[in-house]
């Protein structure tokens, strides 16, 4: 047995529709705000390996856990996931 539909209520994907339609962004918009995230992991990406690169021989000598392949895995990881962020918020 269903229960019977209330007029003023919308379905599922009326309130989807009515969402999008309502907070769809404007395209100067979506191009400010992929071109930051863009430009950040572009950034994130230089910046951190040639300070890596700077800092080899003290990190080498620190002998610690995280020696110099997992730090450039992790700038690269980082990087990669905010020009990710910007190619998303291009086409979302």
């Amino acid at each position: 047995m269903s229960l019977p539909k209330d007029p003023g209520v919308p379905t599922f994907k009326e309130a989807l529709k009515n969402d999008r339609e309502q907070f769809d962004d404007c395209t100067p918009c979506r191009i400010v705000g992929s071109g930051a995230f863009l430009g950040l992991g572009a950034y994130t990406y230089m910046s951190g390996h040639s300070q890596l690169k700077a800092q080899e021989a003290a990190i080498k000598r620190s002998k610690s856990m995280f020696g110099m392949a997992s730090r450039r895995a992790a700038i690269t990881g980082t990087a990669t996931a905010l020009v990710g962020a910007g190619v998303y918020r291009w086409f979302n």
